[in-house]
């Protein structure tokens, strides 16, 4: 039988242990945390969000680069990952938003006991608080604690290089580039950008959501919600663009977005509400006329000056796309999740490494890119079952 070390205990590890055959596979899970599936929890805390409730062109789509993802999602679709939890009796339900969540009253932590419980059933060995450090001379798995693991085949998950308090701190960089695999520098991913603002306005505004918006950068438009920071902007809207802004930002200073208030609204439909008012105040106008809210009216005011603001085509045309500069993304360990980790290229089909045969990686180490709403998760998940399958198929001719 040969002997699979698992090295990471998030997501994609636990999927890969859920569905390893362990009749071919003596498995061991090796964490540096005291427990299991850290970064699952923390994602948790604001509700669950497994995956989204999508056809799976459009769920591919949302994925950088998608062309990558697309065989992996097609073998363990949004649709799959919700059958499977059912299976392990962890029910769900879908969102408004179309996100999917565990049912009502489930947390976290009981989310993940099942999975957990279940992975314990097959007789896989954990090994807790047992961090990971590099390889000795003879290719065999050295840790923190002296051992020394000498495996068959290792696949190693051991996150990004956010929230490091989960574990995920991309400390494993070095260990790979030391064995010459390219691994790209980490950035902030689904995180806040920052934007200077007037003191006044972000004293009145901060932390006030901006609902129903749609954020565009260049050819990319996000619809969403934004949330008003000291920092600057956060949300699902401007997190869904943060690759392609991270990207503009390595080569210039700063970039512009563009802020659409009523995306459901033509200029025209605006200007006929507008000049149909009975009020003569603009900031009334705005309120009741264009159910335009307080904050959106404060960051009209903010971008726009006194002839703009007082100029009725200039003004709707300014609710239709607010020009917010954006000056830098939010430090990395404040991040959802990070760009950057092992290249693409740097994998064969089936994620295994090509310069370390018998190695594989998996999960947020490779260089992917997924917006918040369960893509993240979902996409850990795929990449563990599908090596999963991999590893079981008798076609495979490793190890």
């Amino acid at each position: 039988m040969k002997k699979l070390t698992i090295i990471g205990g998030g997501p994609a590890a636990l999927m890969l242990a859920a569905e390893i055959d362990t009749k071919q596979y003596e498995v061991t899970v090796c964490e540096k945390k005291k427990s299991l599936g850290r970064k699952f929890l923390v994602a948790g805390e604001g509700g669950l969000n497994l995956t989204y409730d999508a056809n799976l062109e459009a769920l591919t789509n949302q994925y950088v680069p998608s062309e990558f993802m697309r065989p992996i999602l097609q073998q363990f679709t949004n649709q799959d990952l919700i059958t499977w939890l059912k299976k392990h009796e962890v029910p769900t339900f879908i969102g408004s938003s179309n996100r999917v969540f565990p049912e009502q009253g489930w947390k976290p932590i009981e989310v993940l006991n099942k999975i957990v419980d279940f992975i314990k059933t097959k007789n896989i060995i954990f090994k807790l608080n047992t961090e990971w450090t590099g390889w000795n001379e003879d290719g065999n798995l050295i840790f923190e604690n002296g051992e020394t693991i000498e495996s068959d085949l290792v696949v190693f998950a051991l996150g990004g290089a956010s929230w490091k308090v989960t574990g995920s701190d991309g400390s494993w960089r070095k260990a790979f580039q030391d064995r010459d695999v390219r691994v790209e520098p980490f950035r902030a991913a689904n995180s806040a950008f920052e934007v200077i603002w007037n003191k006044n306005f972000i004293n009145t505004h901060q932390g006030k959501p901006l609902k129903n918006i749609t954020l565009s950068f260049g050819d990319l438009r996000a619809k969403g919600e934004l949330v008003i920071t000291k920092f600057g902007l956060e949300g699902n809207a401007i997190y869904a663009l943060s690759q392609k802004i991270q990207d503009a930002l390595l080569k210039e200073e700063r970039v512009v977005v563009h802020l659409d208030l009523k995306p459901t609204m033509t200029i025209e439909q605006l200007m006929t509400k507008y000049q149909k008012s009975n009020h003569s105040k603009v900031t009334d106008i705005l309120k009741t006329d264009l159910n335009i809210d307080r904050t959106a009216v404060g960051l009209l005011k903010h971008f726009s000056d006194k002839e703009t603001f007082l100029n009725q085509e200039l003004l709707v045309k300014t609710i239709k796309s607010i020009s917010i500069v954006i000056e830098s993304a939010d430090e990395l360990d404040k991040a959802i999740s990070t760009l950057g980790g092992i290249g693409l290229d740097e994998v064969d089909d089936h994620f295994q490494l090509n310069k370390i045969p018998d190695t594989f990686t998996i999960g947020e180490m490779l260089d992917w890119f997924a917006p918040t709403g369960g893509y993240l998760l979902q996409g850990c998940f795929s990449m563990g079952f599908s090596l999963a399958k991999f590893l079981n198929s008798s076609e495979n001719d490793i190890g």
